[in-house]
């Protein structure tokens, strides 16, 4: 069979049932597994064979699901996470230790912002932030020969910035470093950046890919093409024997399209345990069978809300890449030309206070620290997921005091802009 589309991957991708096996991917719910001899579960610890021996490092229903996130995204290999935090920390720490720097966009989500910034950093990894649009003279001066990886969001949560690519993935290359991208919000069904350049492409499944806001989640997706053994100096862990494993050297062993994701098992999972659950892996799984569908209609709302907005008398301003007028419509039509998700930011006039009366005012899009499912939310990040960052930190982030980010759902965008009209009439 030729080439399979990108909506039948997400439907049936990942798991083909044999006969008279589970027509829906099977919730392997067991922390282990048996063998019949200590030889059969050696090859399993020595790396030489296939299987699954105790769940916190792999497990057949994560797997699975895994296998249909890479597919998707067109990349080698994949492994499911606990959270999209972990598997952004994943990808760092996979290929950065102690006495290292990391490049990043400071358009960052948040809780990805501290974890650089503050946690990271105690574990001994620098990192230097600049901004989303920085160009290749910026990007460039912000390296240094320690640096390990240039990392980025397709489309940064809150600020809604779209990365160029492209250009980053030029400076990262040029560097002999991967570039890392969080795809969380475009999903795969909207930006593919492995075709752009990007190397590693990390999700918060909890997102879109999820869709029902039933189950925490997160994956890492390896393009398998970054070739970590032109620069062995700089990628050692994934060059060289592993001690902690054998003596195992990753590229050696399983090549460029399996030694990223083989190690962060081997090594991350192994000690950290940031394990998907089946359960969790089996919920995701029903979310992506429909999101190529979903993605559309988000993004078809939030075109609508956008519009509606930016002509309302009581808005400041709209920010949404799908805009015409918007200061990244033109990268929008390059990455992200069949839509831009379904998040729209944006600011009342009067601020700070009358933001957050809009938003008590709200009757169907609920107030939750929550983005990307079916049902329409909002959030004052600044009160929320960004309280954390300095006011300076913040207009750094795109995220200034008075935004608020709206996730519309895949409801009936008239009901969304009835909500909209009705609370905004509530401002004095």
């Amino acid at each position: 069979m030729s080439k399979q589309e990108l909506g039948t991957i997400c439907v049936q991708g990942g798991y083909t049932p044999g006969n008279g096996e589970p027509r829906q991917v099977p919730i392997i719910q067991s922390t282990t597994f048996k063998y019949n001899t200590s030889e059969d579960m050696g090859k399993l610890f020595d790396l030489e064979a296939s299987g699954y021996f105790y769940s916190r490092l792999q497990n057949p229903t994560c797997d699975t699901v895994a296998a249909k996130i890479c597919a998707i995204e067109g990349g080698s290999a994949a492994m499911l996470t606990s959270s999209g935090q972990a598997a952004n920390f994943f990808a760092i720490f996979n290929i950065a230790s102690a006495g290292d720097h990391v490049v990043a966009s400071a358009a960052l989500y948040g809780g990805t912002f501290n974890l650089f910034n503050v946690t990271m950093r105690r574990m001994g990894i620098d990192f230097t932030f600049i901004a989303p649009d920085a160009t290749e003279e910026e990007i460039q001066a912000a390296f240094k020969p320690n640096t390990k990886a240039l990392f980025g969001e397709t489309i940064a949560n809150p600020a809604l910035r779209v990365l160029d690519i492209e250009k980053f993935a030029k400076v990262a290359h040029k560097n002999g470093v991967p570039l890392i991208i969080d795809n969380t919000f475009p999903t795969p069904v909207l930006c593919r950046p492995f075709e752009w350049g990007a190397d590693i492409i990390t999700h918060s499944t909890t997102k879109y890919l999820d869709g029902h806001g039933s189950a925490v989640g997160g994956c890492i997706v390896d393009s398998g093409k970054f070739d970590w053994t032109k620069y062995p100096e700089k990628f050692p862990g994934l060059c060289t024997p592993d001690e902690s494993y054998h003596g195992v050297t990753y590229t050696e062993r399983f090549g460029l399209e399996g030694a990223f994701i083989t190690k962060a098992t081997a090594q991350l999972m192994r000690d950290f345990g940031c394990t998907q659950s089946p359960q969790s892996a089996y919920l995701l799984n029903l979310g992506i069978e429909s999101v190529h569908l979903r993605m559309r209609a988000h993004s078809d709302n939030a075109l609508a809300v956008a519009k509606f907005l930016k002509n309302h008398d009581k808005i400041a301003w709209v920010k949404y890449a799908g805009l015409e007028g918007d200061e990244d419509y033109a990268l929008a039509q390059k990455y992200l030309p069949d839509g831009c998700c379904g998040v729209v930011s944006f600011g009342v006039k009067g601020g700070r206070a009358a933001a957050e009366q809009v938003m008590k005012n709200l009757k169907l899009i609920a107030i939750e620290t929550h983005v990307a499912d079916a049902r329409s939310c909002c959030l004052h990040p600044a009160n929320a997921t960004h309280r954390q960052m300095s006011d300076e930190e913040l207009i750094a982030a795109g995220v200034p005091s008075d935004l608020i980010r709206l996730s519309c759902g895949i409801e009936d965008a008239k009901d969304l802009i009835a909500d909209l009209t009705q609370a905004l009439e509530s401002i004095a």
